[in-house]
């Protein structure tokens, strides 16, 4: 902050006690908007030139996007995979893989069929005494044994032909949200990259020149927002319960031959050095309280750091 922002306010005829003599002494000032770095990468363009004016919306910084670009694809791939995967499971099950369930329980109950007549056989032949116990138990195990074959194989054709569970679906869409909510954080950093004015004004400092490497959280650049600036001042505490947002005050700066009507339109609530409670009648008076008068959209001309006096009521 400049020294005349800091400077408490003065009286005419140097600090008069007369109360309608005040006036509040600062500067010219506009919000300044600084665009940070997201990511550690190199600055490829600087498309617009330090003091020129911007619009919002203008490329002011382009950082080198190859390796964010690559984040993207791999997101929206990722995406397109789960959008399949859930896909599948509403559709079900192919015609062919029915149709191969389908031959695999007949293939199963015929061979339950045939262990079935080969142990009848057996058994016959153990009734007649002319086979051993051991081949008949051989024979029992083989028609079991087809047996859980074919269960298998009808669970297998009603897990095709009874679709897919509720569940898996439930599991399939939040697979794919998630895989979309990914690929919105991937564009948005890629986004980022790319530094664009979000409010009207000039391009008061571009901190990195083009081709460094920027580092995550440092300012990439710095716009003095908004068309016309405002006067920051400091108003003394004896003057702090006439001053109320909304109010119009003459301000008179340097270099012009004429006064201008702005609006104060901020005042701290607080005053910005010792609080009042620590101080003395006497020392409250030096109090001050800082206030922002803004200027009419016809000074938008005027340059920052102009020093400035406003007529305090």
């Amino acid at each position: 902050m400049r020294i005349l922002s800091l400077v408490c306010c003065l009286f005419i005829a140097g600090c008069d006690s007369t109360p309608n003599s005040a006036i509040a002494l600062g500067t010219l000032e506009r919000d300044r908007i600084a665009h940070t770095a997201t990511a550690n990468e190199v600055v490829v363009a600087l498309p617009i030139a330090q003091g020129s004016r911007v619009n919002q919306g203008d490329v002011i910084v382009q950082l080198d996007n190859t390796l964010q670009s690559a984040q993207v694809d791999r997101a929206q791939a990722l995406m397109q995979q789960a959008q399949a995967n859930l896909e599948k499971l509403r559709h079900g099950a192919r015609a062919e893989e029915v149709a191969a369930a389908r031959a695999n329980v007949s293939g199963a109950r015929s061979a339950l069929e045939e262990s079935q007549a080969s142990y009848d056989r057996v058994l016959n032949l153990k009734n007649q005494k002319l086979t051993s116990q051991a081949e008949l138990d051989k024979a029992k195990t083989n028609r079991t044994t087809r047996q859980a074959q074919l269960d298998e194989a009808l669970e297998k054709l009603l897990a095709l032909t009874n679709g897919t569970r509720e569940e898996d679906l439930r599991a399939g869409e939040a697979a794919l949200n998630a895989a979309k909510a990914s690929l919105k954080t991937e564009q948005k950093r890629l986004q980022d990259l790319t530094v664009t004015a979000t409010r009207d004004g000039i391009l008061d400092n571009l901190p990195w020149n083009l081709g460094e490497r920027v580092t995550i959280g440092s300012p990439l650049a710095i716009v003095l927002a908004g068309n016309a600036p405002y006067a920051r001042i400091y108003v003394p505490e004896p003057k702090r319960v006439h001053i109320k947002v909304g109010d119009e005050l003459s301000i008179r700066v340097d270099g012009l031959d004429r006064e201008i009507q702005g609006k104060v339109r901020w005042i701290a609530s607080e005053p910005a050095f010792t609080p009042y409670y620590a101080l003395n009648q006497e020392e409250r008076a030096r109090l001050m309280y800082r206030a922002e008068v803004q200027l009419p959209e016809s000074e938008s001309s005027l340059p920052n750091g102009v020093p400035v006096q406003v007529a305090l009521p």
